[in-house]
């Protein structure tokens, strides 16, 4: 009688590693260590890969299984009152792309600002439009809180043919993982262009082998920028809600430098920063820069935190 083969028999296949590059719904493009791409799938639903997500998967005739997500050294995600939503893992810093045209919202760059400290994830910002004499002065200038915070800020004119204000930016993606971030019509689309070349042509690879049946800029998807692949840009679908429900209020002014160098200040130890007698935060509102706080950054301040005061799920059943 033939003996059975046991499950752990050297004729199974092997786990192969693989860094996930592009993403639609449940579907996954797993790149391997030799430049390969390969349709994936996360094996159950409690499973959920993202794009630099380091994985071990198995291959299933022409596709395959992820079968295991290796430990993440950071996730940047939004939440609003009902779901999450993961942009990327594995970042070493996160781009924030706003434009001097139109106006962009301080509060929506706040946010993603707070989710990036809330992740542990670098940050900087690129103000586009440099062309646009009066309106980039006006928004540089509402950058200042930023830039005395410590935040990196860019110039850019990415409507320029040479593009000059490039070099500067491109020396500090080399060797890292950068996911951009930006409203729309803010200029992604041209940044991720100039500094990929053939953008275009692989989002399309990318969205036929996925078989997503739309553009892949409604997903994260993956661009190497050098050939021995060790520096890349992360291009995300633009946002224009950026929800925090993650973020417990008391936690808020932790992640907001300009009022967390104050936090220790305070002559309660619970407070709030709202309304409390001897709050070192609230005193340091409208002092001159870089020790002081400005007026519309204690005022987002006050905003989200009563945002995020809210009972969850309100008005749901």
């Amino acid at each position: 009688m033939k003996a059975r083969r046991p499950a752990h028999s050297s004729d199974a296949p092997a786990l192969r590693s693989g860094l996930v590059v592009a993403s639609h719904g449940r579907h996954c493009l797993v790149e391997t260590p030799e430049g390969q791409r390969v349709r994936c799938h996360p094996r159950g639903k409690k499973l959920q890969a993202v794009v630099g997500d380091r994985v071990q998967w198995l291959p299933t005739q022409d596709e395959g299984t992820i079968e295991h997500i290796e430990p993440r050294r950071n996730l940047l995600y939004r939440s609003d009152e009902l779901r999450s939503k993961s942009f990327a893992a594995n970042l070493d810093q996160v781009l924030i792309l706003v434009a001097a045209e139109p106006e962009f919202s301080e509060q929506q760059l706040a946010r993603a600002l707070i989710a990036a400290e809330a992740a542990g994830i670098a940050a900087r910002i690129a103000l586009n439009k440099q062309d646009l004499a009066d309106p980039f002065a006006a928004a540089w200038q509402r950058l200042a809180p930023y830039r005395a915070m410590g935040y990196p800020v860019h110039a850019l004119s990415l409507k320029s043919a040479a593009a000059e204000t490039l070099p500067a930016l491109t020396d500090t993606l080399q060797g890292r993982a950068t996911l951009v971030l930006g409203p729309s019509g803010a200029g992604k689309s041209s940044l991720i262009n100039r500094l990929v070349p053939g953008a275009q042509a692989q989002t399309g690879e990318i969205s036929q082998a996925l078989q997503s049946g739309r553009h892949t800029t409604t997903s994260t998807t993956w661009y190497w920028l050098d050939a021995d692949r060790r520096s890349a840009l992360i291009d995300s679908p633009g946002f224009q809600e950026f929800g925090l429900h993650h973020i417990e209020p008391t936690t808020l002014a932790t992640l907001m430098p300009d009022l967390a160098a104050h936090l220790g200040q305070c002559r309660f130890y619970n407070c709030t920063h709202l309304h409390e007698p001897g709050c070192g935060v609230s005193a340091a509102v409208g002092q001159a820069a870089p020790a002081g706080i400005h007026p519309n950054r204690y005022r987002i301040y006050r905003e989200l935190f009563e945002e995020l005061s809210q009972p969850r799920f309100a008005g749901t059943r």
